[in-house]
């Protein structure tokens, strides 16, 4: 069965050497150039056969970790792997708490790069979609070119700490997501969050959802943290 491999990268010349590597590798690839290609093409109805993506994080339209959230928001599992020029330790685990699975900083050797995307192969999906009742609200759909979320003909503007934070709760529908992972996800490494901040981040958070008809709502568990359904 044949391999599939997804690129998202804005660099013309970067984004045809990788494409043609992998396709020396047997790998069929789809290449695009914005975090808004990415989305339609990587998380649509072809979305989830893809065997590998490859995101760079420094897009024009978007930061290529918004874009991770927002496919594994739409249940998207595919491992990713980041490229990037940020070398910088909170750089890198930001990509992780993004939701994917490895990281390389440019400029680097493709050899490295095939080695990487060959060892998540074999890995396969970092977690798989939760799984959905028929009678379940569809998924939310999230921009990461405009840090917003689609609800029928409604685009509700978010910022991109509310973005992060509601697409960390929307990859694990119907789960609780602790306090900790919603903080990593929503701020820097490093960076001081009070309780009282997330909290009122959420509780804007909910108000918009609600304020828009979203039949998912945002639930609190107490001690533990919070949860979408």
């Amino acid at each position: 069965m044949e391999l599939r491999a997804g690129i998202c990268e804005d660099d013309d010349e970067l984004r045809g050497v990788v494409r043609r590597a992998l396709e020396r590798e047997g790998f069929a690839v789809v290449a695009v150039a914005t975090g808004a290609d990415a989305v339609r093409s990587f998380a649509g109805d072809g979305g989830g056969s893809f065997d590998v993506l490859v995101l760079d994080v420094g897009l024009p339209d978007a930061d290529g970790r918004d874009v991770c959230q927002a496919l594994r928001a739409q249940g998207v599992a595919t491992p990713v792997l980041f490229l990037t020029a940020r070398d910088a330790l909170p750089d890198r685990l930001s990509g992780f708490h993004a939701g994917g699975d490895d990281y390389l900083t440019k400029p680097f050797a493709l050899a490295e790069l095939l080695v990487r995307v060959q060892a998540l192969v074999r890995r396969g999906p970092s977690a798989e979609p939760a799984p959905r009742d028929d009678g379940d609200a569809p998924a939310l759909r999230l921009d990461p070119s405009a840090h917003a979320v689609l609800h029928e003909d409604v685009r509700i503007p978010l910022t991109p700490t509310e973005f992060r934070l509601l697409a960390a709760l929307a990859a694990r529908p119907g789960e609780v997501v602790r306090r900790a992972t919603l903080v990593s996800a929503g701020w820097p490494e490093g960076a001081i969050v009070h309780d009282n901040t997330l909290d009122a981040y959420l509780a804007r958070l909910r108000r918009k959802l609600r304020d828009a008809g979203v039949e998912q709502a945002i639930h609190t568990r107490r001690g533990l943290g919070y949860e979408l359904r």
